[in-house]
């Protein structure tokens, strides 16, 4: 079975409170050390890759985030889906070609740009030209950004997630999305749902997100920002010691 096959199966037959959990590596060594974890896949963070190449979230040019995710996914044997934020302005053909050349099962593709929702049947029209130019090589999360930059209404989002469903995405990311509207849109969406959890205590565990609704929990950036802050204070401890 092919990496993009066992990353497919991964998302199959998901029972509530089983969601699939997918952990964020930005770099090689994370990579790594995820890998070592147990881990059965892992999903890219656009923000925190930027973060570790020093960019801001949205500012990294194409050419170094497709090397990156190249670099993650040379260092493990288990699948890597890749946040290519919005495709960086690459024709479907290119983007699924970059994709494919760096070693990636999937991507996320999201539906705004510098804060501002798309239009969703243009951007639908773009996802079925990416699905056609990857025929079944990828898997494609659709991000729908309603309750990121939209008005939050969940309704709006389950239209924008039934175009991108119809134009052959394989999963619906309302990143953003409050816990408590999640039943609404499970029952809403065909197909598999990512949810962007948090870490912490008070927040809610992959088992309680799965009985909401998710399919698969990412969570972004914060392995890489809660890293970052581990590191802060080794270096503070290291600078009082030396």
């Amino acid at each position: 079975m092919s990496k993009v096959e066992v990353f497919r199966a991964l998302h199959r037959g998901r029972l509530p409170g089983d969601p699939l959990v997918l952990p964020g590596p930005w770099d090689a060594v994370s990579a790594k050390v995820l890998e070592e974890a147990g881990w059965p896949a892992l999903a890219t963070p656009s923000a925190g890759v930027a973060a570790s190449l020093g960019y801001e979230d949205g500012s990294t040019p194409a050419d170094e985030m497709f090397a990156a995710v190249a670099r993650i996914c040379r260092a493990v044997d288990v699948p890597v889906s890749a946040d290519v934020e919005g495709g960086y302005g690459l024709a479907p053909k290119e983007l699924v070609e970059r994709l494919l050349e760096a070693g990636a099962v999937g991507c996320n593709l999201e539906d705004s740009v510098g804060g501002v929702l798309k239009d969703p049947r243009e951007h639908a029209d773009w996802l079925a030209e990416v699905r056609y130019a990857a025929g079944d090589r990828l898997f494609v999360n659709a991000r729908v950004d309603v309750f990121e930059y939209g008005d939050g209404d969940p309704e709006r989002a389950i239209e924008r997630a039934a175009l991108y469903v119809a134009a052959g995405a394989d999963c619906i990311y309302p990143i953003d999305a409050p816990a408590d509207v999640l039943p609404l849109l499970r029952s809403g969406i065909q197909g598999p749902i990512n949810v962007y959890a948090k870490l912490g205590e008070g927040t809610l565990s992959a088992i309680e997100l799965g009985e909401l609704g998710a399919t698969r929990v990412t969570f972004g950036p914060r392995l890489q920002r809660w890293a970052a802050l581990a590191f802060q204070g080794i270096a503070e401890e290291l600078r009082k010691r030396w």
